[in-house]
């Protein structure tokens, strides 16, 4: 099969930007012809505002370039994951005037919500799910707290609505858990197109070494995380472990400040997959504590991997993968004390309770989270798309 793989790289590196790297490898290694088609955030650099503002709704120079590219390669198949903001939808329209079928992945809530995370204050908002142009978006400056950047996205959103682009123009959607494919259902997308494909490593890193006396956070330092639930029960409370603290983000000064001051706390920054992987295989557990309706939690499935157990909020995909008891704890998102209290719990496991919890999360990596079964999964949704397209386009 051939494939056009399109993503958009943001500047501060993520989860989705592995995430597309980890599945053109996968594609490759079973016998796919896979073409790269991206464009990296730090260019926007040198654009002016209002360019960059023009192609977050539809970018020319982006539609040109990639139907350049369709009528090069000649796909079987289009994959695109990220799109914001340099690729546009715009994209999308190319592969539908060349015929190709497209299927857009989904990891957050951007079609609806110029926020990301449908978040706002600290807690959950849905205003803008049903809206026909999201003014709370501006008022509330959702993106990046600027009033010109929220407008942008806002209008990207009620422009692509008024268009019907993810109904009319998107052949299939792939999303990570249940609850993003039901909160893309209330945005207004297709349910029959929507596919859930749980995110793999693309490599087995093997089980880690055990329990070495501390907890892990490994993620993006942002609010949406729910740092500061586990800053504050930290500070509250002088019992809990040491706690090593992996990642980077706007709020390093807030974790460099914590650690300073208590001894117990140790910030690693950004490190190498293979370290990461190293440290979470010898915590007793990995937090989870995000305060959204994560998408997936990409950190949960390395724990698994590593035979690490999670403790994490009950909210969003992270309560989808945590089978509580089993591979993990749950605690109400922002709960400070519930969470000091599961992390209490996990260190005082007797040894034969703790290796039960090892036991069952690498089994459950291995019988759902390995590449090879996220790539069962995503050719069978190839498949189904490009079959669906045919269907139509002979009717």
């Amino acid at each position: 099969m051939k494939i056009i793989a399109a993503h958009n790289y943001y500047q501060q590196r993520g989860g989705e930007d592995q995430c597309f790297e980890d599945q053109v490898r996968v594609l490759r290694a079973n016998g796919h012809d896979v073409k790269e088609h991206v464009v990296h955030n730090d260019s926007i650099n040198q654009a002016s505002k209002l360019k960059v503002a023009v192609d977050t709704l539809w970018n020319r120079t982006a539609y040109n370039a990639f139907k350049k590219a369709i009528d090069d390669f000649q796909p079987d198949i289009i994959h695109a994951i990220n799109t914001f903001p340099l690729l546009s939808p715009s994209i999308f329209y190319a592969a539908k005037k060349a015929g190709v079928p497209v299927v857009h992945e989904v990891a957050n809530y951007r079609l609806a919500c110029a926020g990301t995370y449908l978040l706002r204050d600290g807690k959950v908002c849905e205003k803008c799910i049903g809206a026909l142009f999201p003014f709370a978006a501006i008022r509330h400056r959702c993106y990046r707290e600027s009033i010109s950047g929220s407008a942008v996205l806002a209008s990207s959103i009620a422009l692509h609505r008024l268009l019907r682009t993810w109904r009319r123009v998107v052949d299939g959607f792939i999303c990570p858990s249940q609850i993003t494919r039901q909160k893309l259902i209330e945005m207004g997308l297709p349910g029959e197109k929507i596919y859930v494909k749980p995110n793999a490593l693309d490599n087995d890193p093997g089980i880690g070494d055990g329990p070495s006396g501390f907890a892990v956070f490994v993620g993006r330092l942002s609010p949406e995380k729910g740092l500061s639930t586990i800053l504050q029960a930290w500070k509250s409370n002088p019992s809990l472990p040491k706690l090593k603290i992996i990642g980077d983000g706007p709020l390093a000064e807030s974790v460099r400040s914590a650690a300073g001051s208590d001894a117990r706390i140790e910030w690693l920054g950004r490190l190498p997959l293979s370290e990461l992987l190293d440290v979470v295989g010898r915590a007793n557990c990995l937090l989870m504590p995000s305060i959204w309706y994560e998408s997936f939690g990409r950190t949960t499935v390395e724990a698994f991997a590593k035979g690490t157990p999670v403790i994490g909020s009950r909210i969003g995909g992270t309560a989808e993968i945590i089978d509580e008891g089993r591979t993990g704890w749950l605690f109400q998102p922002g709960n400070s004390q519930e969470l000091e209290s599961k992390v209490t719990t996990v260190m005082g496991l007797a040894q034969e309770e703790a290796n039960r919890f090892r036991h069952a999360t690498r089994q459950e990596y291995l019988l759902k989270y390995t590449s090879q079964s996220n790539y069962t999964r995503l050719v069978e949704i190839y498949d189904i798309v490009i079959r669906n397209v045919a269907a139509h386009q002979t009717r």
